[in-house]
């Protein structure tokens, strides 16, 4: 029996290990270069969300070029964001079969500071921010206010500065038919309530199954 220590059982135990620590190398060198590919920069929308993804459709209308910080159907403007009570719906409209979006921007008084992100434009800043507004053009409703209360869909688009009934939406015509979470909703539409992630559609002319949205992370 040959001892452990002869040399073709140290050369035996070179090569293994000489092997070992190649196939480390290799993983270390594999893990660094999936790490390094994996990385993405985002432009930060927000300090507590990802912004959604890019919006192409037609606004439905512009943003309200009356705001001067003046209370509008009980929703107050003030400096800074209120985050009290601080939630998001999402709001989707339809015109003849076509989607329309709401323009980022609306609640927000001017002079308005805009910022480019990977995800689209995202106004920041203003004068001031009404308790329900839009940041982004994604369809994201941010109600934001120093107290817990029932704001309705109504007084968004009042802030919107645009008309909302059975028969409109903005300055579009036609019978409208609404959904609230995917349930066909036969109410005042101006009366609907806005909470926490949910999902609003609208319908002008042409019925559009109810579509999904997924809120960003943080939001």
């Amino acid at each position: 029996m040959r001892s452990l220590s002869s040399p073709r059982r140290s050369r035996r135990l070179w090569i293994w290990n000489g092997v070992g620590a190649g196939v480390i190398a290799v993983a270390v060198i594999i893990i660094v270069l999936v790490t390094r590919g994996s990385g993405t920069s985002q432009a930060k929308a927000s300090p507590t969300a990802t912004p959604a993804v890019t919006v192409e459709a037609t606004p439905l209308a512009s943003v309200s070029t009356t705001l001067n910080g003046s209370a509008v159907d009980g929703i107050q403007c003030q400096s800074k964001e209120q985050l009290a009570y601080h939630i998001h719906a999402h709001l989707a409209i339809f015109v003849n079969g076509k989607s329309r979006s709401m323009p980022e921007g609306v609640g927000v008084a001017p002079p308005r500071r805009e910022v480019s992100t990977d995800a689209g434009p995202y106004v920041e800043g203003g004068s001031c921010f009404y308790w329900l507004h839009t940041h982004t053009a994604d369809g994201i409703i941010h109600v934001e206010s120093p107290t817990e209360s029932a704001y309705t869909l109504g007084q968004f688009f009042a802030v919107w500065g645009q008309p909302l009934n059975a028969m409109q939406v903005g300055p579009e015509s036609g019978t409208v038919i609404a959904y609230v979470n995917g349930q066909r909703y036969t109410g005042d539409i101006s009366a609907i309530t806005l909470t926490a992630h949910e999902l609003i559609q609208l319908d002008v002319g042409t019925d559009v199954a109810p579509q999904q949205f997924t809120f960003p992370p943080g939001l």
